[in-house]
């Protein structure tokens, strides 16, 4: 089998650029005269022209969907190695008038990060991602374009037990995890990336480098849960480090229909959430598989947890509160806590953690995310019907995430993240394929389309809320010049903001009046914004 690098080329060899628009001849001289000239910008530019610019583009996608040959690309790829390079990119793509796409490691589940049906660039961060961790006073400043594998590895170098709640996958980019919010298997001891951010570095559309004290407050909220990249582009973050044991404890258990998985999945949704120690976080995830009759489906979850403390415990409060699922010593995994990340992306045991400053997945292939939220418990009655539906669709898995704990005690106001009290847990539907082709792009899409529609009588109403960080175009879209109207952009903007949707609107109106950071699901300008208080 070819390696997926051969397939990227092989895709990439044409380049399709947006409407055949070239690159306006006086962009790069702007670009030169509003860097510095100690830190040249020349060696940030990639151009269609240039024998670099398909493997920096290719490096940071992760859904082959969008490295396409019909795919449109950009018309420079701008890799910043300075914060006056972001500054310049953003000045002079202002100044010609062309779209900029943000883009710190690429896991933007719809390419919005990379992909534009306007004349765009890229404003590539992953040379930006310096970690400066400060045990003293536990906090970090990092920079956007460092990945989650980085962070948790220069952690892990001054101390055994600091870390920090986040995603389990290394190769996020910080930029983007964090200012959608970002969650992780110790938000229910600890809450959201964003309820441990006590800082930030932002580049407005002015070309402005403005901490907290000199953006305020709003903007602070705003990029906190909102969205960042309607607002400006983060050069950093300063993150609030917590404590973590020296030993923590983990373990997967798969179970089949056979063998009682609807009265599993049942008694997960009344603890899993409320009534579970916060140290204790067990993630549901459930997909079709090959039954022990051919040509038949059955249906596999695999409860996979992280414990914040020794197995001992673990075992006692799973005794106590989930006796279902018949957990035993032998199931358990003792490690560090940086160990525990890699066993979570399922790497064995004794793994080296220098794994962790890899910044480019093995393997990529097509995807399709959705997500939903649920409130009230799924009966087992309707368990079975979800059951068939996934059997039926096949290939679709499920992960339910628990929310609880830390989550049920911050207010939805409290950043521009809203989903906090009254989730029992967050969904994600994932498929991924690796064969090419429209009709089998539309294939998958449609299978996570149609379970996503039969789950609707489970899950969240007037909105149907989602998740921003599992990006989905399908919730509603202004188009790629990011122009709607309020009204528009209302339809997926309270479902992913519900009620602060308003409040990062009048955010938005008055930090970038003329929309320069708008994209398909940016948050929208209002006129009347001007003259609200906040």
């Amino acid at each position: 089998m070819k390696s997926p690098f051969v397939f990227f080329s092989a895709l990439l060899i044409s380049v399709s650029l947006p409407n055949s628009i070239a690159l306006p001849d006086n962009f790069l001289q702007c670009l030169t005269e509003n860097s510095e000239p100690t830190n040249p910008i020349s060696d940030a530019i990639h151009t269609p022209d240039n024998p670099s610019f398909t493997t920096v583009l290719q490096s940071y996608a992760r859904n082959l969907r969008f490295l396409t040959l019909s795919t449109p690309k950009p018309l420079a790829i701008i890799a910043a190695k300075h914060e006056s390079h972001v500054q310049a990119t953003i000045i002079c793509s202002k100044k010609l008038g062309l779209q900029i796409r943000i883009r710190s490691g690429g896991h933007d589940y719809d390419g919005l990060s990379y992909v534009s049906d306007v004349p765009f660039i890229i404003l590539d961060m992953f040379n930006l991602r310096s970690i400066n961790i400060d045990i003293e006073d536990e906090s970090a400043w990092v920079q956007a374009g460092a990945t989650l594998g980085e962070v948790y590895y220069r952690i892990a170098e001054k101390s055994n037990v600091h870390g920090f709640p986040a995603g389990v996958c290394p190769t996020l980019g910080v930029g983007g995890h964090f200012s959608g919010g970002g969650y992780g298997n110790m938000m229910r001891k600890y809450g959201l990336s964003v309820d441990n951010i006590v800082d930030a570095q932002i580049i407005d559309v002015r070309g402005r480098i403005l901490d907290r004290k000199s953006m305020g407050e709003d903007l602070f909220w705003a990029i906190r849960g909102g969205g960042a990249a309607s607002f400006g582009v983060i050069l950093s973050w300063k993150i609030k480090l917590v404590p973590v044991p020296e030993i923590v404890t983990v373990f997967s258990v798969d179970r089949t229909l056979e063998e009682g998985v609807s009265d599993l999945a049942w008694k997960w949704q009344q603890i899993a959430a409320d009534k579970l120690d916060n140290d204790l976080f067990i993630r549901l995830m459930l997909q079709p598989v090959n039954g022990t009759q051919e040509g038949k489906k059955t249906i596999q979850a695999s409860f996979v947890a992280m414990f914040l403390g020794r197995a001992e415990r673990l075992l006692s409060v799973m005794n106590e509160s989930f006796p279902e699922l018949g957990l035993h010593a032998e199931d358990c995994a003792e490690m560090r806590w940086i160990e525990s990340v890699l066993s979570w992306v399922g790497m064995p045991n004794g793994t080296p953690i220098e794994v962790l400053l890899d910044r480019i997945p093995k393997g990529v292939s097509y995807l399709k995310r959705k997500s939903d939220y649920v409130k009230e418990p799924i009966s087992k009655e309707s368990l079975e019907s979800i059951w068939k539906v996934m059997a039926e669709v096949g290939e679709v898995a499920m992960l339910w995430n628990p929310y609880g704990g830390k989550m049920s005690e911050i207010s939805e106001t409290e950043t521009a993240f809203p989903h906090r009290a009254g989730n029992i847990f967050k969904i994600q539907y994932s498929v991924n394929w690796k064969q090419e082709g429209i009709d089998t792009t539309n294939h998958y899409v449609n299978l996570t389309r149609t379970l996503f529609e039969a789950m609707t009588p489970y899950v969240s109403k007037n909105p149907r809320e989602a998740f921003l960080n599992y990006r989905d175009i399908d919730i509603g879209s202004i188009g790629s010049h990011g122009n709607g109207t309020f009204q528009e952009a209302s339809v997926y903007g309270h479902k992913y903001f519900k009620d602060n949707f308003d409040r990062l609107v009048q955010i938005k109106t008055r930090v970038d009046p003329d929309n320069f950071f708008g994209y398909e699901q940016s948050i929208p300008t209002q006129s009347s914004s001007y003259s609200k208080i906040l």
